[in-house]
């Protein structure tokens, strides 16, 4: 089905990503390398070079497995549920998070993915509150169940993390949910006999892998009816 076609793309398309990731640090890590001069310093010349690379460079093993999940999941929610904007927003969190960074943050160097899972988060979370489809509320749903906690690790907490890189991720992702909330075209809304006019033919919706067909009624599950 051209839906689950859709899903394993966006699967294997946001694995390949993470996969640089991982080779980038084992580069780092087995070359004696140190990449962490890539990282954004604010307000200095050589620091807006993090711009670009910063969501790429790890400072340690610790801190690329605890990326590695949230990238996963929620990257892959978006290269699904939002077809038409999902680069667009990467590139958008990407490249203001990391301006947002060098203008306002403490003078140290910055980096790893965590402000770009964050972008993407907010981005999932406000979409599905200013779509409210079906597709758009689901990944809604799991986003919060599984990364809820980013609501909150925008603040300052620990000074070893880079809450900054947080902050104007989920702040560029809440942008970017109002100036993409348009690009994608919602699915199409099954319509029950009741709702179709004379003459106009039944259109069976194709299931959403994410949700299944949760959604349909007994009857249309195929499941016995309870009759009076």
């Amino acid at each position: 089905m051209a839906t689950t076609h859709s899903l394993r793309h966006s699967v294997q398309t946001t694995f390949l990503f993470v996969a640089f990731l991982w080779l980038l640090h084992l580069l780092q890590f087995f070359v004696d390398f140190d990449l962490r001069s890539l990282g954004v310093l604010p307000r200095t010349q050589s620091g807006l070079v993090g711009i670009l690379f910063a969501p790429l460079i790890h400072g340690s093993w610790q801190h690329l497995i605890a990326n590695t999940p949230p990238m996963l999941l929620l990257g892959s929610m978006l290269m699904y549920g939002y077809p038409k904007s999902r680069y667009g927003a990467v590139i958008g969190i990407w490249l203001l998070s990391g301006i947002g960074v060098w203008m306002l943050a403490r003078g140290n160097y910055h980096f790893g993915a965590s402000g770009l899972t964050h972008g993407i988060f907010f981005y999932l979370f406000v979409s599905g509150i200013l779509r409210r489809d079906r597709r758009s509320a689901a990944i809604l749903m799991i986003a919060f169940y599984m990364y809820g906690g980013m609501l909150l690790t925008i603040f300052p907490r620990d000074p070893a993390i880079s809450f900054e890189s947080h902050l104007f991720g989920g702040a560029s992702g809440v942008l970017f949910a109002f100036l993409l909330r348009h690009y994608d075209p919602k699915p199409e809304r099954k319509r029950y006999p009741w709702e179709r006019k004379h003459g106009e033919e039944d259109v069976e919706e194709e299931d959403d892998p994410i949700i299944g067909d949760q959604w349909r009624g007994e009857a249309a599950q195929g499941l016995p009816e309870e009759k009076d």
